[in-house]
């Protein structure tokens, strides 16, 4: 077969092919290109989940005739000054996605400029152009395109069903709404409004708030905590939910390059090395960031459907989200999120079923225990202690956005605390232990429900942090010392890291076959169970990327050290020692939740009990 060019329909049939995946994606098209043409409200329609309809009306500035006709044309564009693909600052610059669509549908489009008392139309079926002809209709621009995929069935085969397709386009609509709050958005399925936010003005932050609260709910507005940080000419700005607000998959991140909505891995990475001393593996923060960069600095143009991104300074990139996100879980102090109380309080009212408590996988002594995580639910409450909790904690966080980025911690002395003191201390005063397990503690305007153990894994945490990054873990020699029974295979992982076990405090030494010998101890953790502790770190091992340190997977490490020296569950404490409890948790960071991403305290509202038994 001789060498021949295709055919230009063939070419743009090859092209829609990688640009338009399915509906959703034809979607994204049209509507950034209503962004880049300065549309201030955006109107969306689709029926059967877009194979027969995809409607897109905007009030931008619109084209003329001639415009018109060459905007259908294959890689033509208003886009690209002087063709520099380094100086991109529209979503769309490609020229490829109009005859990509026109040539596997059947395509029409209306356009008028303000300057113009004429609209025009022009139609494109199967990639076979019409005639322009006069149109009625206001400024901006209007999009139609129907039978989807018609000139190309092989691909309708790979459609799923309308309901899920049309939740990709809206899932893409929401998307390009969080990352423009200054343009009203609505979607229609069919007949039926699917989803509508208004334009908003504002500060910057404040105007994000409000545009996510809309679409993520107010939950997410409750507990997300605000980034605002520069470096080098690169902002980012936005905002990140608490650890204990958190979800069993990664759909709730959203992550912002100039505007654009990426999925990159670098940021997604970026996020689970941030939250990665807060949540269990399977447990995922829900947050928006808008990074602003420099165009000369980022390249977007890799993949057609320009989803990906790459980073003339990737490190730099990695560093400053990772950075910020610390900073922003430090200030937060140890605020749980809200949510745990609301789910509380909803167990409580009269009539109403304990809820459904969904499981995730988390790290205990065993490494394999499920720890439940509270529902999220939709009736308001009261706001819990961050307001006061930075009162508590005064490390200097001016200098500290570096990724390594440790507050300082240690233990704290008893203070007894008076009926009249309450309001000084945000965790109160310690009343009462339930079950050998739960501290219940007074507040001013409330009432406090701790979880000794794992508010106490949290506090020996943080300390056996400060001490590694110190290089100064105290050590305990044991009098005598204990010898623990492993497969051989535990013994070699052991041994092969016994050096850098050393280094954070635990001494052991081969003894024989099958069986290891330990000497000394870290001395923050006390009274423990030392065997079980060393089978748990055996364990633990065997998961860890042998290309790493230690060091660098602190906290899997540090982890399971800390829930082995931690209080336990089942012991009884005294009022000094729960009070103790209570005033080292006020003045450590991250002390609203454990290593597992699970609240260590629930605070009750006084108001908001007086509610449960109808005193108000």
């Amino acid at each position: 077969m001789k060498i021949r060019i295709l055919s230009e329909n063939t070419i743009n049939q090859i092209a829609a092919g990688e640009v338009i995946e399915r509906p959703a994606s034809a979607v994204k098209e049209l509507v950034e290109n209503a962004i880049d043409a300065g549309a201030h409200n955006i109107h969306v329609v689709m029926r059967d989940g877009g194979r027969e309809l995809i409607s897109v009306t905007d009030d931008g500035y619109g084209m003329s005739a001639a415009e018109l006709g060459l905007a259908v044309e294959r890689h033509a564009t208003s886009k690209l000054r002087e063709d520099d693909l380094t100086d991109i600052k529209s979503m769309g610059f490609r020229g490829e996605a109009l005859p990509s669509i026109a040539s596997v549908s059947r395509f029409s489009m209306s356009s008028r400029t303000g300057d113009s008392d004429d609209a025009w139309k022009i139609e494109i079926e199967g990639g076979k152009k019409h005639a322009l002809q006069p149109a009625a209709m206001n400024q901006g621009t209007r999009i139609e395109v129907r039978d989807l995929f018609y000139a190309t069935p092989a691909r309708l085969k790979f459609l799923k069903i309308a309901r899920t397709e049309f939740n990709y386009a809206l899932d893409v609509i929401k998307r390009l709404a969080m990352a423009n709050p200054e343009i009203a958005f609505s979607l229609m399925d069919g007949e039926r409004r699917a989803f509508r936010v208004s334009a908003a003005q504002g500060e910057l932050l404040d105007v994000r708030l409000r545009r996510l609260t809309a679409i993520l709910g107010n939950d997410f507005g409750d507990n997300a905590l605000a980034i605002d940080v520069e470096r080098e000419n690169i902002r980012l700005t936005g905002y990140a939910g608490l650890p204990t607000y958190n979800r069993g998959n990664a759909q709730h991140q959203f992550l912002f390059v100039n505007g654009r909505p990426v999925k990159d891995k670098l940021l997604n990475g970026a996020v689970r090395g941030a939250y990665m001393d807060f949540l269990a593996r399977n447990r995922h923060p829900i947050l928006a960031l808008f990074l602003d960069i420099p165009t000369d600095m980022v390249d977007v143009n890799v993949h057609p459907a320009k989803a990906e991104v790459r980073f003339r300074d990737s490190g730099h990139v990695r560093g400053l989200i990772v950075g910020s996100l610390k900073r922003a879980l430090t200030e937060a102090g140890h605020r749980a999120s809200t949510t745990v109380a609301g789910a509380a309080l909803g167990s409580f009212l009269p009539g109403r079923d304990m809820p459904s408590l969904p499981q995730y996988s988390g790290r205990s002594m065993a490494g394999r225990t499920s720890f439940p995580t509270p529902p999220m639910p939709d009736a308001p409450y009261s706001a819990g202690l961050g307001e006061r909790s930075l009162d508590f904690q005064k490390p200097l966080f001016q200098d500290s956005l570096a990724e390594g980025f440790t507050p300082p911690v240690g233990r704290v002395d008893p203070v007894e605390v008076v009926d009249d003191d309450l309001g000084e201390h945000p965790l109160g005063a310690a009343r009462g232990q339930l079950h050998e397990t739960y501290i219940i503690s007074q507040t001013k305007d409330g009432l406090i429900i701790v979880d000794q153990h794992a508010a106490h894994e949290r506090l020996v945490y943080e300390r056996m942090k400060k001490q590694l990054l110190e290089n100064e873990v105290a050590r305990q020699v044991l009098l005598i010392p204990e010898v623990v029974e492993l497969e051989q295979d535990g013994v070699d992982r052991l041994m092969t890291r016994a050096d850098e076990l050393r280094d954070m405090g635990l001494y052991l030494e081969g003894f024989g076959e099958g069986a290891v010998v330990i000497r000394e101890v870290p001395a923050l953790l006390g009274d423990t169970d030392i065997k079980g502790l060393v089978r748990d770190l055996a364990d633990e091992l065997m998961e860890l990327d042998q290309a790493l340190s230690l060091k660098e997977r602190l906290e899997e490490v540090c982890s399971t050290m800390a829930c082995h020296g931690s209080v336990r569950a089942g012991r009884r404490l005294n009022v000094t020692e729960m009070n103790a409890l209570l005033r080292e948790m006020e003045q450590t960071p991250h002390s609203g939740q454990c290593n597992h991403g699970r609240p260590t305290y629930v605070e009750l509202k006084l108001s908001d009990i007086e509610k449960l038994f109808g005193r108000r």
